[in-house]
């Protein structure tokens, strides 16, 4: 399957399914690709969902991952196998980038997505450690690219050793990360893994490609994140799906699953580079600002306010302390983080739509749970 326009298909499932689909205010602005004319407004996405079920604070708390939590210690302990490399300097590398630890997301939606057909850990647990070690890997380039001195309150790895050699470790990752997938000896996934990889490079492309751009759409940003973020939560569920052994429906059911927990994970992660605790974030507020990236708050931000735009005096370079402070008060002041959250919750809904297709099982309700974390989340 040919990566998708997530926007399309959302405007399509509201066609199809009506209310089952995404928010029908969300599809009609994604369809007119965030554009509207200037002075039109935006308007609400509409009100927030309500939180999903209690006790769903933080992704660490016991049981979240249901019926495949304890098997997340096999998924650790192939990843610190990599550890023991043959040279010193890449041993300590690894192991300081490995050791950051994390909250293993997508490595349980590999193995739970598994668990709803055959259960094979010798296959399930190479899949969701190669899952988790490519998303590892590109961190480690990202952190080079962007000269990124710290990482979650951690230094990075080019912080302690030198670019070339960062670059080197990462390298060694995607290797190891594709030697992992071949473990399962099913053609299907390592093409699927492949492809993946491609995706993921192309969103990070995009996004590098359009640093400090001012002229910049809804569309493209869409699209960027579900390169660079979604289509690896989708590649985690539908793999494991398919080394599980599931039909096609759901597979398919899996993968929509994926790519719509994917991007509200990546909407929140942006509403959070506004909302979050630089202490619980480990970086400082505005940080993609900072970085020439705009996000979903910041596009609606602009078409918010198109005129005297502070966002678009940052990118300029004029009076560059005083334009960030200002754009980050007037995005907290105004009601574009709400929007963006909506939009978040849409796909979060979307998502468990997909799960409907699926027969009942600890297994889906701990998928529900996750997509519901995705959104709750504060880190």
């Amino acid at each position: 399957m040919t990566t998708p326009l997530l926007l399309s298909r959302a405007a399509q499932s509201w066609r199809v399914e009506g209310p089952k689909g995404f928010g029908k205010r969300t599809v009609r602005y994604v369809v007119r690709l965030g554009r509207p004319a200037i002075g039109e407004p935006i308007g609400a996405y509409g009100p927030r969902r309500e939180p999903g079920p209690a006790g769903i604070e933080e992704l660490r708390a016991p049981g979240l991952y249901g019926p495949v939590q304890p098997d997340i210690a096999r998924v650790e302990a192939t990843l610190a196998s990599l550890k023991q490399a043959d040279f010193p300097f890449l041993a300590g590398a690894l192991d300081h980038v490995l050791s950051a630890g994390g909250k293993r997301i997508r490595p349980a939606i590999a193995l739970l997505a598994g668990r709803l057909g055959r259960y094979d850990l010798d296959l399930l647990v190479p899949l969701a450690a190669s899952i988790e070690l490519l998303h590892s890997a590109t961190l480690v380039h990202d952190d080079v690219i962007d000269a990124a001195p710290t990482r979650r309150g951690r230094a990075t790895a080019n912080a302690l050793f030198d670019n070339a050699a960062t670059v080197m470790v990462g390298d060694y990752m995607f290797a190891h990360a594709a030697e992992l997938v071949a473990r399962t000896g099913n053609i299907d996934v390592i093409r699927l893994f492949a492809r993946t990889l491609m995706e993921m490079a192309t969103g990070e492309l995009h996004q590098d490609m359009s640093a400090y751009s001012y002229g910049q759409s809804t569309r493209s940003y869409f699209d960027r994140i579900a390169g660079k973020t979604a289509s690896l939560f989708a590649t985690a569920a539908e793999g494991g799906a398919m080394v599980g052994g599931l039909p096609t429906e759901s597979t398919e059911a899996l993968r929509r699953y994926g790519e719509n927990v994917g991007m509200a994970f990546q909407i929140v992660d942006d509403i959070l580079d506004f909302t979050g605790d630089e202490d619980e974030m480990g970086k400082p507020a505005g940080s993609d600002l900072m970085q020439g990236t705009l996000t979903l708050p910041s596009l609606l931000f602009i078409e918010r306010y198109p005129k005297n735009n502070p966002v678009q005096r940052y990118f300029a370079g004029r009076q560059r302390a005083e334009s960030l402070r200002r754009a980050l008060e007037m995005i907290r002041d105004s009601t574009v983080l709400d929007e963006a959250y909506a939009v978040a919750c849409d796909f979060r809904d979307r998502a468990l739509s997909a799960l409907d297709l699926l027969p009942a099982s600890a297994s889906r309700d701990a998928l529900a749970d996750v997509a519901h974390w995705v959104t709750e989340r504060r880190s």
